[in-house]
């Protein structure tokens, strides 16, 4: 009986022990099998050609601006704000009223004030999308259901995004980094506000998001908005405890350029969505350009904003400014690449530019943008702006190599 058990017993016992040898086995096999990422990047084939460099023209304008129909704006009337856009020079301008004060009822406000018009600035229709969750800016060239919009606030991304896409319109992440940051997915957006008000150093923290959403894959144009408020006092206006703020920032600073096919709302648009963008500390201070040339014959073919498929083969890249430079200045060239410091350059004379050479990574992802430091230009329309902006000049979009465009 006791033999019968011993020998039941080793029986499965030695079954037990094929049965761990052979599961060994299997895990031994599969650990030694190579893991496969399905989401590594993989050729690009879908990138559309680069748009003619020599079909367009720079525009100057704002893309952040209150007026009297935002409840905390002082003496900013929409006529005031469009007749200094006249008189000054600016090319376009978007006033994005907080759409909460007026319950989302952008249309018979804003857009209905009458003096809405101009017959020589572009105006943008758009709104400041202000939730709890943060603020954006939405820009379109025509009137859009802001009301739809302002209705799906509150709720989940995916809900918001279907529809901003049905509404067709551009949107932006506002102050990324400030009290009322972007609270939301960056997936939502094609452009972010990098550069807010005329106070520079407080844009630290939106230049490392952008970088980190560049780093990432994600094509996100960078532009200014001066975020004004404020207006001077006239006629019976009487003053605010904000009124200091009106000749400190105001529209234009930030000045943002767009590099449009034609002086239209639709193609200023369509220039912020592809990134051909400069940004200026104020409508005097030169623009930076930023260009490259792919096949060595000494002309250009890529700006800010373009993306190609990388050849392995050396770039030359080409830095200008643009505008009323100062010729016993030094202007300070900052080259970044992929989020991280590439180089730094000394420009000066009559049409300060440099060019330097590198050689994009051949199948990952490479983008670079400059930055300019050197003297202020001022801006007398808005004396105390040039203080707070120091030495800050101009910034430019990236150009790309490799970026997804179906990301």
């Amino acid at each position: 009986m006791i033999s019968n058990q011993l020998k039941h017993k080793a029986s499965k016992n030695g079954k037990l022990l094929f049965f761990a040898s052979a599961l060994l086995a299997s895990f031994s096999a599969h650990a030694q099998q190579e893991h496969i990422n399905p989401w590594t990047q993989k050729e690009i084939t879908t990138i559309q050609p680069v748009a003619d460099l020599d079909k367009g023209t720079w525009l100057k304008g704002d893309l952040h601006v209150h007026s009297r129909h935002s409840k905390e704006s002082t003496n900013n009337s929409v006529g005031k704000i469009i007749k200094f856009c006249e008189t000054n020079g600016i090319d376009y301008v978007c006033i994005t009223d907080h759409d909460n004060h007026v319950n989302g009822d952008v249309m018979h406000n804003t857009w209905a004030d009458p003096d809405f018009k101009s017959k020589s600035v572009v105006l943008l229709y758009g709104a400041e999308w202000t939730t709890v969750r943060g603020h954006g800016n939405v820009f379109s060239a025509k009137p859009y259901d802001h009301q739809r919009l302002f209705d799906v606030r509150d709720q989940r991304d995916v809900v918001i995004g279907a529809v901003k896409k049905g509404l067709n319109v551009h949107l932006s992440a506002n102050h990324p980094s400030g009290k009322d940051h972007f609270g939301y997915s960056y997936d939502l957006v094609q452009s972010i506000e990098v550069w807010n008000s005329a106070i520079w150093s407080k844009n630290a923290n939106a230049i490392m998001i952008w970088d980190d959403m560049l780093s990432s894959g994600r094509k996100l144009t960078g532009r200014g908005g001066s975020d004004a408020h404020h207006g001077v006092p006239q006629g019976d206006e009487k003053p605010s405890k904000s009124t200091f703020e009106a000749t400190a920032n105001y529209v234009g600073t930030p000045t943002t350029w767009v590099f449009a096919t034609s002086r239209s709302p639709q193609a200023i648009v369509d220039a912020l969505t592809n990134g051909r963008v400069s940004v200026s500390a104020n409508p005097y201070s030169p623009r930076v350009e930023f260009y490259a040339d792919t096949n060595e014959d000494g002309k250009p073919d890529m700006m800010m904003g373009d993306n190609i498929k990388a050849t392995g083969k050396a770039v030359k890249f080409r830095v200008e400014l643009k505008g009323k430079t100062f010729t016993d200045s030094t202007y300070t060239v900052k080259v970044v690449k992929n989020g991280g410091d590439f180089n730094t350059y000394k420009i000066t004379g009559k049409d300060p530019k440099v060019e330097f050479t590198d050689t994009p990574d051949l199948t990952g992802r490479t983008y670079y943008r400059v930055t300019v430091e050197g003297k202020p230009a001022d801006y007398p329309q808005v004396p105390t702006s040039v203080k707070l902006t120091g030495n800050m000049v101009a910034l430019s979009n990236p150009i790309y190599f490799n970026f997804d465009p179906e990301f």
